[in-house]
């Protein structure tokens, strides 16, 4: 088991020290555990070969199967994929927040191809949760890109961790810097758009409804 830092009820600038030290984890190509707007997640620097493969490792996670990435804010999403007026609309109202949209990399992008299993598509979410958020953040103003890989703390198939407590005791592979912001709002997963046409597809529904994000996109000239 990695360092496990409990963090749960405290402010931002309470906890700005731990942050911190998780920037300089991931910068330094190690892998954390963190909370999000739903379950508990995984990630690490998304340009380093070594740490992808690694999370496919511990996860146990096919590889024909790509991975998400977290995002510190648009300007940083549009570094690496191409948005389409449907993706504006609904980038400039659900983020930061629980949509994840699905977007066609931009090429030639510096993220390796592993990441998005060799497709032309990459999936991107600016999440909510402040602690993930700041440290995406602090990422981007350290001069590193402010994104990480975004995938549940779990096994490939098994139900997704809710604290960091039981990140723990569900990887038995270690996790460099676990934090444990305590159990998760919601165990709802975040919906994902797929936003490469004209036309909005949906692949999973989660905290956001079908109906609401259609309703939007129609009301939004």
């Amino acid at each position: 088991m990695g360092f496990l830092i409990k963090l749960a009820g405290k402010e931002l600038k309470e906890i700005e020290f731990y942050l911190k030290i998780a920037v300089e984890h991931l910068i330094d190509g190690k892998l954390i555990a963190y909370p999000t707007d739903s379950v508990y997640g995984i990630g690490g620097d998304p340009q380093n070969q070594e740490v992808i493969n690694r999370i496919y490792e511990i996860k146990f996670r096919d590889r024909s199967k790509g991975l998400l990435l977290l995002i510190s804010d648009y300007e940083e999403a549009t570094k690496i994929a191409e948005f389409n007026d449907n993706a504006i609309k609904l980038a400039n109202k659900y983020w930061p927040g629980q949509l994840t949209l699905i977007l066609k990399k931009k090429e030639p992008c510096f993220i390796p191809p592993e990441v998005t299993a060799f497709q032309n598509t990459i999936g991107l979410r600016v999440p909510q949760n402040k602690i993930i958020l700041t440290i995406l953040q602090l990422l981007k103003l350290e001069g590193h890109f402010g994104g990480i890989l975004g995938t549940s703390a779990n096994y490939s198939g098994e139900p997704p961790s809710i604290s960091g407590e039981e990140v723990t005791k569900k990887i038995l592979s270690p996790i460099d810097l676990i934090i444990d912001g305590g159990k998760s709002k919601s165990k709802l997963p975040t919906t994902i758009v797929d936003c490469t046409s004209q036309k909005v597809k949906f692949l999973r529904i989660g905290e956001i409804s079908e109906e609401e994000i259609i309703d939007y996109l129609k009301g939004v000239s």
